[in-house]
């Protein structure tokens, strides 16, 4: 509950393409957790939220989210740019100098920079100081021009396809921001090179986890939770599966996307008949209960073939964090978590005999499997924990705060 307090404080609004998503947990759970640290979070959506996130908490979010992509925006904008008559000016020269690789790319741009500006007369009484989007495209776009207009200060954290398949004028966006969070080393690194970016511009905040009180037993599932879409590897993973042959174990696929009726058809084929499982998309907590039950958690994420490619997925920390072994593809992004032998396994992707090898060993060496839980456990908390991470955030807010 907001108190007369906090009500008072300079607020902080969060976009995201949807909020809250089931998919993109990270982005209401760093919300909520700045809350929970006393900061005055709003939440904004590009579009309207899917359905029932699976808890009350992020039911009531999906209540009292603004949608910038909507009528209310729409009617908002005649009144936006009589109160900032260069605005629109302004977001029409953007477009031209910024860093798009098509016309086409720069038409979005003046429509979501007029989606920005709309959305920020919305929230113009709610004392906005800060506008922070997640994903480098439409949110990061969206949220600068209601930055913009509201006299805030802007940032944004990039993740995987909005920077390495839906990039647009990510320099651009580089240069206007008064930082950009970065999810990793890896990151942080490939913003220096499009830009010329500071550290102190670019921080290290990672998307972080809960670190749970307790580890379970270690069970004989192999769990993977995942979009079903083929940067994920999911078919790699059925097939080597079917290859390890690991008597007394089953395969749990958690969650659902374009690719599921084709997985599902490999597993037929490939006769794993109940071995293997579609559970479908759920709720969060009920995935963290799946993988905490589980015996070694698997994603063979690769480059797909449109270069769309994983960040660093936040379900291998949360693995991590409940000391389960774990085994992801051999992408650099992953490197700086999944280390190879201390706090997991990479594989080449494209190699099958690589990771049947690896699930072989985790489920025949209960030892190895307990010492690359520990490690992975360990490393979780001293780098991708919630506690250090909402620190660095906080800490970066207030920095352009102070230096604005």
């Amino acid at each position: 509950m907001t108190t007369a307090h906090q009500s008072r404080r300079p607020a902080i609004l969060y976009i995201a393409s949807r909020l809250p998503e089931l998919s993109e947990t990270f982005v209401y759970r760093e919300l909520f957790g700045l809350r929970g640290r006393g900061r005055r979070v709003l939440g904004a959506s590009v579009r309207a939220p899917r359905g029932n996130v699976g808890d009350e908490a992020t039911t009531m979010l999906a209540r009292e989210v603004v949608i910038a992509y909507s009528r209310r925006t729409f009617t908002a904008l005649p009144f936006a740019f009589i109160s900032n008559p260069a605005a629109l000016a302004q977001a029409l020269i953007d477009a031209v100098r910024a860093d798009h690789p098509t016309l086409k790319s720069r038409l979005k741009h003046v429509f979501q920079a007029m989606m920005g500006l709309g959305l920020g007369w919305r929230a113009r009484n709610q004392g906005i100081a800060h506008v922070h989007a997640h994903m480098a495209h439409v949110p990061a776009m969206v949220g600068l021009y209601a930055a913009r207009i509201l006299g805030a200060r802007f940032s944004f954290t990039g993740h995987a396809a909005d920077l390495f398949v839906q990039r647009s004028a990510l320099r651009f966006k580089l240069d206007e921001a008064d930082f950009v969070s970065s999810i990793s080393n890896w990151h942080q690194q490939f913003y220096r090179e499009i830009g010329e970016p500071t550290t102190l511009r670019t921080p290290l905040v990672r998307c972080s986890v809960a670190v749970p009180a307790e580890i379970g037993e270690r069970g004989r599932d192999v769990v993977t939770v995942a979009r079903l879409v083929r940067k994920k590897g999911i078919d790699l993973l059925i097939s080597a599966f079917a290859t390890a042959a690991l008597p007394g174990w089953r395969l749990r696929i958690i969650g659902d996307g374009p690719e599921r009726a084709s997985l599902e058809r490999q597993a037929v084929a490939l006769d794993l008949g109940d071995r293997v499982t579609f559970e479908g998309a759920m709720p969060h907590a009920r995935c963290l209960e799946a993988i905490a039950a589980s015996g070694m958690f698997v994603l063979p994420c690769r480059t797909a073939e449109n270069g769309d490619q994983d960040g660093i997925p936040v379900v291998l920390m949360e693995a991590m964090a409940a000391a389960r072994p774990v085994i992801a593809g051999d992408l650099p992004t992953l490197r700086e978590l999944v280390r190879h032998g201390e706090t997991g396994l990479r594989v080449e992707p494209s190699r099958n005999e690589d990771l049947v090898a690896a699930m072989q060993r985790i489920a025949a060496d209960a030892e190895y499997a307990r010492l690359l839980g520990a490690n992975a456990r360990a490393l979780v908390e001293r780098e991708f924990s919630d506690e250090v991470n909402l620190t660095r955030l906080c800490a970066a807010l207030d920095h352009a705060a102070v230096n604005a």
